[in-house]
């Protein structure tokens, strides 16, 4: 069984990259037969940010052979239906991450394509080589479409096909030499870096104001590659640049100051940065993951601490200031007739209580913001604007210049509102609190466990699909009545006249919704880009309504009955986490 996985990966990887052939036989030695077939015997598949996996020997990795492997399936797609994509070319990114020791510019040698920019070059495609937040072991490879856009389906399933049809490495694939001494190759780094400065004109509402604004700025890149875009986006916008976290400001594949390069982690990741404010007395910290798309945000209150904001209040912050600006814009309220706002399902609906008083349209999409993105790019065909969108994990696009989300713009908008509310002597925080007293009080929980066992992940949503009998969901959780539920992965949804739902399937993802009786909507999915099941609950109350420690005590109970009662952790051996 050893001799034929060996021969099986042997035939494959004739390749000059020694050090993913020592993992191999290193396996093959210990007698690690189960690790071998989850490497062998599987191949990534797209999920909610493209292929991402651990950096390593196998097919179910990240390393050479499969970067070669995807880029020869996705030639082979789009030389099928993109006529003029010699011409046209791709656009081709990478972070600061290592493959076995070796810089991931070692990947970008693998691509013997144009890296033009996808939208201002009108490229057939782009492929971008980074992990995002995930640790420092991962790596991924995210596809774009040529209108700007991430991939999604049927594009994904094709590309899939195609790659599996290209396995055998062609011959000049390994000449890393080639980028070097192609005439196509161009870096168009510097013309679009410009065009994209220029282009936050778009969503910068008030320059003299930032100007004159005594607030101070502190930023981490979080060791990628946001800290010279931030700088230049803050000045931009009027301001000094911001003040960075020194340790963390220049790239590090290693992430050798934080534990994780998750920003989202809240205050035990953002250690360096607050300290760093405190002593530069700057109110503000705005932090960029290492490939600069997801943006967290903490306000240093009187005598109070740090106040860090979820993704979901960041959202209503957010959305209320693009509303603020576009009404002061378009002061007739026809205008509000194109005005669109988008979120992922499992997000806040704080959006949905904006539109629903302020007269604009409100969609939510599948997570991942390639949903999004696509959307955005549908609606601007027919004349509509999107002028905000978000995913509860701290991914935020203000306007519709990019069509996925963008910390670097998204931090520059922030230090502008809260330059703007100073001047009225307001907090971020105490303008949530004035959003949620006009809108209604949006509190919602995070949570999440940690399990590598994909077996494991199947029983637990069969156990929820079967709860009560074969095909019965659960009625209830602990005190708790559920009386509607929705399954994107098998496309159910009792609330549907039909008893199908209005999303599309996802069917290579796990998904099931739960609306209570006290009206209470939780969600369980599975993470489209870590080894995680998600745990999202939400209580929307009227506005008006002021007892928020009651909905926070019922919401808390549910919270933690939906994670014991439907999870199992300890019967699962699952990790517990909180966000």
């Amino acid at each position: 069984h050893q001799h034929w996985m060996t021969g099986v990966y042997r035939s494959a990887l004739e390749q000059p990259n020694p050090q993913t052939w020592k993992q191999m036989e290193s396996l093959v030695r210990e007698g690690r037969v189960v690790e071998l077939r989850r490497r062998l015997c599987s191949r990534m598949t797209f999920g909610t940010a493209g292929l991402r996996a651990e950096m390593g020997a196998g097919f179910a990795c990240i390393n050479d052979l499969t970067v070669i492997q995807s880029t020869q399936g996705m030639y082979k797609y789009l030389a099928k239906y993109v006529p003029d994509l010699k011409t046209r070319g791709l656009v081709v990114g990478f972070d600061t991450r290592n493959f076995c020791g070796i810089s991931v510019e070692s990947f970008f040698h693998l691509f013997a394509f144009q890296p033009y920019a996808v939208m201002k070059y009108g490229a057939a495609a782009g492929v971008m080589i980074t992990a995002s937040h995930n640790r420092k072991e991962d790596n991924g490879y995210k596809v774009y479409w040529h209108n700007g856009a991430q991939i999604s389906s049927p594009h994904d399933k094709e590309i899939l096909r195609c790659i599996e049809e290209s396995s055998e490495p062609w011959p000049e694939s390994w000449n890393e030499d080639l980028v070097e001494s192609s005439l196509l190759r161009r870096d168009p780094l510097e013309d679009v870096s410009r065009w994209y400065m220029e282009e936050l004109n778009t969503i910068c509402f008030h320059r003299e104001l930032n100007a004159m604004s005594p607030l101070k700025f502190v930023h981490s890149s979080f060791h990628g590659v946001g800290h010279n875009y931030v700088q230049r986006a803050f000045q931009q916008f009027g301001f000094p640049p911001p003040i960075p976290v020194p340790e963390q400001k220049d790239p590090d594949p290693d992430f050798s100051t934080v534990r994780c390069p998750n920003p989202e982690e809240g205050e035990s990741v953002l250690e360096l940065s607050l300290r760093l404010a405190e002593r530069e007395e700057a109110r503000i910290v705005v932090a960029t993951d290492p490939d600069a798309d997801r943006l967290a945000v903490a306000e240093q209150n009187d005598n109070c601490g740090w106040k860090v904001f979820t993704g979901n209040e960041l959202a209503a912050l957010l959305g209320w200031w693009m509303l603020f600006n576009w009404k002061e814009a378009h002061p007739d309220p026809a205008d509000t007739e194109r005005v669109y706002m988008l979120a992922t399902t499992v997000s806040s609906k704080i959006l949905k209580a904006f539109a629903r008083i302020e007269g604009f349209h409100f969609e939510e999409t599948l997570p991942g913001f390639k949903w999004i993105g696509n959307r955005i790019h549908e609606l601007k065909k027919t004349g509509k604007e999107v002028i905000f969108s978000f995913e509860e994990s701290i991914g935020f696009l203000c306007g519709n210049m990019v069509l996925d989300k963008d910390g670097v713009s998204t931090a520059a908008v922030v230090a502008e509102m809260a330059a703007y509310l100073h001047t009225k002597n307001l907090s971020l925080k105490q303008q949530l609190i004035n959003i949620y007293e006009i809108y209604g009080y949006h509190i919602s929980r995070t949570c999440y466990v940690i399990c590598n066992d994909p077996p494991t992940i199947h029983k637990i949503f069969s156990r929820l699909r079967n709860f009560g009998g074969p095909g019965v969901y659960p009625e209830s959780c602990g005190d708790y009545c559920i009386t509607h539920i929705r399954d994107v992965t098998t496309g159910y949804d009792s609330s549907q006249p039909d008893k199908k739902c209005v999303l599309p399937l996802s069917r290579n993802s796990q998904m099931v919704t739960f609306t209570f009786q006290n009206g209470i909507v939780a969600t369980l999915r599975t993470s489209g880009t870590e080894p995680k099941i998600k745990c999202y609950t939400e209580f929307c109350a009227a506005p008006g309504e002021r007892d928020i420690s009651s909905l926070e005590e019922d919401l808390r109970k549910v919270t933690a009955a939906l994670v014991e009662e439907f999870l199992e952790p300890d019967k699962n051996n699952l990790l517990r986490r909180s966000v």
